[in-house]
């Protein structure tokens, strides 16, 4: 699929003002529509053009269409990276328009979804339509989910300024993460997403959670994870020892003839919710260094004394 450049389609600067869109849009339109045009290319010209202004016309689809475009050029292959828009959702508010079924190019629904229903044909035909809804991602710590915290967040906002130049601002939001959330997990907002049309509501603002790498423990979904090393002779022999969790220090019993890999589980230690995840402690049998004399006396008195061979269930 190949970028398209939609300024170069409709023949004006990247920092033209919205009125300089307009004009440009009636003049091809008048001069491509097919009903009018004796240009055999007229139909593909009007609608790639329509298509153009589509996007160009709405100062959240033109924002979020600059930020892309700035890594592209016309006719480059293109595939949309993940999060591309920045917290910018678009979607048609579920209205279906019969009339443009195929008018807009792969390219475009890669970008903004199937449909194409638009504000001013809304407004013309007396219809109100529910503002649309934002999607962004917040990214917490593990810690955060497990004790909840409250965070302020930078949203970009596109907006037509006095000269008809689309700008984006910051919007601040202050969010209060609950307790027990989890990777994955959507946090409604409601009223601050997109404007209605007419007496259509504000759409609503979800922001999916993210957790961020940790140094010592990995999630699934509400169950904590961590690698506790232990040594040969825990592992044989049996042992009490210390292991960190996220809300504290605990002390585990080790079993006497543990084998590297073993789950150890503190039930209910995990992520909070109605059915609480779990905490597991999978060991990690970590051998001493043969860095000194002493310790390659132990090793080659262990080689003399035990009868071991680690591969004795592959027959060998």
């Amino acid at each position: 699929m190949q970028f398209r450049d939609y300024y170069e389609i409709m023949g004006v600067d990247r920092n033209a003002t919205q009125e300089e869109i307009k004009r440009a849009y009636r003049k091809l339109a008048r001069k491509y529509h097919p009903d009018i045009s004796k240009d055999p290319d007229a139909e593909a010209r009007f609608k790639e053009m329509g298509e153009a202004y589509e996007v160009l016309k709405d100062p959240e689809k033109r924002a979020a269409y600059d930020q892309l475009g700035k890594n592209y050029k016309a006719g480059q292959d293109f595939t949309p990276p993940p999060g591309w828009d920045a917290g910018f959702e678009f979607t048609g508010g579920g209205f279906e328009q019969a009339a443009d079924a195929g008018v807009f190019s792969d390219f475009f629904e890669s970008l903004f979804g199937r449909g194409g229903f638009t504000a001013d044909r809304a407004q013309a035909g007396g219809f109100h339509m529910r503002g649309q809804d934002h999607h962004a991602k917040i990214l917490i710590n593990l810690e955060d989910a497990i004790q909840g915290v409250s965070r302020t967040i930078s949203l970009q906002v596109p907006e037509v300024d006095s000269q008809g130049h689309v700008q984006t601002r910051t919007r601040t939001l202050n969010v209060n993460i609950p307790k027990g959330v989890k990777q994955g997990q959507q946090i409604r907002l409601a009223g601050q997403g997109a404007p209605g049309i007419g007496q259509g509501g504000q759409g609503d603002l979800y922001l999916e959670i993210e957790f961020s790498p940790h140094s010592i423990y990995h999630v699934e979904g509400r169950d904590i994870y961590l690698d506790l090393p232990v040594t040969p002779w825990e592992a044989a022999l049996g042992a009490t020892v210390k292991v960190p969790t996220p809300t504290g220090i605990v002390e585990m019993k080790i079993p006497a003839g543990s084998a590297s890999g073993r789950k150890m589980r503190l039930k209910g230690r995990g992520i909070a919710g109605k059915i609480a995840g779990d905490f597991y402690a999978v060991l990690k049998i970590s051998l001493p260094q043969a860095d000194s004399d002493k310790a390659r006396s132990l090793y080659q008195k262990m080689k003399e004394e035990l009868d071991f061979n680690p591969r004795q269930k592959l027959g060998v």
